[in-house]
């Protein structure tokens, strides 16, 4: 497991790591403690991720196309 503190991590850097995470718990060759710390790790990765994709998501649906389908600056997400 890396060092970094998962609030700190990019999207992608928090999936590799979960990918890992998942790796180790489906070969089931950790003791039952280290289980326990990688599913913990695991859970916050996930909501990590989760937490990315939403503020991409968010970013993407605020970004107004003009007639000619370019950017037309931003706008407020309804709901948010």
């Amino acid at each position: 497991m890396s060092d970094t503190p998962v609030e700190e991590m990019n999207f992608e850097t928090a999936m590799a790591e979960l990918e890992k995470v998942l790796g180790q718990l489906e070969r089931g060759d950790v003791a039952l403690d280290e289980s326990i710390a990688l599913y913990e790790r695991g859970a916050k990765l996930k909501a990590r991720c989760e937490a990315k994709l939403k503020e991409a998501e968010e970013k993407v649906a605020a970004i107004t196309l003009d007639g000619e389908g370019n950017p037309n600056g931003l706008k407020p997400v309804e709901g948010l």
